[in-house]
């Protein structure tokens, strides 16, 4: 019998039906030598140009090629998912970056001043990732790492800080600006490894980014292999946060190295490491093409799982019948319905965001629709300073409606499945926006954080 893991790559492709492809990256540098470039009008070219300095902008052949419906344009929520759009920026943020843009020129320092005001402006590191987040080791500040809930800690590989495509609603945007004040970062793998000898608790680490998968076989390898050669008992699973399943599944297929890096993911099974790839998908079309389909084949014939993940997100998403077949397709290819998010307070926020309270109807509405297989997803959930707050929806006491939350995750283990309750507010799209229920001054968990941090959520 072939080994699918070993065969030469054009096998691969006469056996599947998909022949290898090119992978083409597009930027602002290059951007006018795409071809479906010259579909978009000026005032759309424009936005790209003024949104596109702030948000980082990167898309790529397969994105527009078969994902992208270019005769749904500007609406296509592809298109919006991958392209910046004018409303991204606040307007009044916009119109300063254009007028300096104009005045001064691109790559001037009157020019960059002004873009480093309005992303300062845009909440770079929410959730307290840069002040409460990052781990110490003997006295030393790895920046590199979080270690936020006591059972995983992530890991930022320095050759995974980009991706394959960037998605416009991205909350880890300041990734990619070039700006190492704001990235999380590290080259020293073993850096990692006696951070967890020391730590008893953790069981779980996710490699994260950017993109892990954007790295080539080798350098994943040489962040894996030292966790996969330490005796370090109590970590047993090991997750990989992508999303190039959705925007580069040749990463799997045709890639020259596809097959050592499916070789790799045996190889940690065959470790005794649980290998979870945490994939993000946010639309049913990302899920349509053959590519994806034998992608997500070949990564579940390693021993991997799939678990899939989105944030919910206006223009993109916010339909339950979306959802519905986002989470029925993905379990129909063996994919594990994980989590529903809420689009996080940083970016383009603003632009993104649905209330919690219809996010929340949006998702029990698709939840009723779909069997009980896909029914493993949990959401609305945001992930907070004080941790990840599930929405439960409606609820009534004292003769109030109010809204019912729980944490599914959280600074404090103990805060876990603890019920709490806000005012009713069909507005609110972030914790920070509810107030407690029943004339309580703040929620339970608010004094003990205050005492962790001096600050509210």
């Amino acid at each position: 019998m072939t080994n699918t893991l070993t065969r030469p790559r054009a096998s691969v492709a006469v056996r599947d039906g998909i022949a290898p492809a090119r992978y083409r990256a597009y930027t602002l540098h290059n951007i006018d030598q795409l071809p479906q470039y010259a579909l978009l009008d000026d005032e759309q070219r424009w936005a790209i140009e003024v949104v596109g300095r702030v948000l980082p902008f990167k898309t790529n052949s397969y994105v527009c090629s078969e994902l992208i419906d270019w005769k749904a344009v500007p609406d296509d929520p592809m298109f919006v998912l991958n392209f910046p759009q004018r409303e991204m920026l606040r307007p009044e943020h916009f119109e300063r970056v254009e007028h300096a843009l104009r005045r001064y020129g691109d790559g001037s320092p009157e020019f960059e001043a002004v873009v480093t005001e309005v992303r300062r402006d845009l909440n770079p590191h929410p959730a307290g990732q840069l002040e409460h987040n990052v781990p110490d080791l003997y006295g030393e500040r790895l920046r590199g790492m979080q270690h936020k809930y006591r059972e995983t800690v992530l890991f930022f590989p320095s050759n995974g800080q980009t991706c394959h495509a960037y998605c416009t609603f991205c909350f880890r945007w300041p990734q990619f600006i070039g700006d190492d004040s704001l990235k999380f970062a590290m080259r020293e793998a073993q850096l990692l490894v006696e951070y967890l000898r020391t730590h008893r608790e953790v069981t779980d680490v996710l490699f994260t980014g950017g993109d892990p998968m954007v790295m080539s076989a080798r350098n994943l390898a040489r962040y894996l292999d030292p966790l996969l050669q330490s005796d370090i008992p109590h970590v047993r699973t090991i997750r990989i946060g992508t999303k190039a399943l959705a925007y580069w599944p040749y990463r799997f297929l045709t890639d020259s190295d596809a097959d050592e890096v499916l070789a790799l993911f045996r190889r940690i099974v065959q470790r005794g490491f649980h290998l979870a790839v945490m994939a993000h998908f946010n639309h049913p079309r990302e899920l349509s093409t053959p590519a994806v389909e034998e992608a997500i084949a070949r990564v579940r014939a390693t021993g991997a799982e799939i678990r899939t993940q989105s944030p919910i997100m206006r223009r993109i998403n916010d339909d339950p019948a979306v959802w519905a077949r986002l989470w029925q397709r993905q379990v129909e290819l063996g994919c594990i319905p994980y989590y529903m998010f809420v689009a996080r307070d940083t970016g383009a926020q603003h632009y993104f965001a649905v209330p919690l309270v219809r996010a929340w109807r949006i998702f029990r509405e698709a939840y009723a629709s779909v069997s009980g297989l896909a029914r493993t997803v949990r959401g609305p959930s945001m992930s907070t300073d004080p941790g990840k707050v599930h929405v439960l929806g409606e609820a009534r006491a004292g003769g109030q409606r109010v809204l019912a939350l729980q944490f599914l995750q959280a600074r404090n283990p103990d805060w876990a499945l603890r019920p709490f309750f806000a005012e009713w507010d069909e507005g609110a799209c972030w914790l920070d926006e509810l107030r407690p229920a029943f004339g309580e001054a703040e929620f339970f968990f608010e004094p003990e954080l205050r005492a962790m941090f001096g600050r509210r959520p």
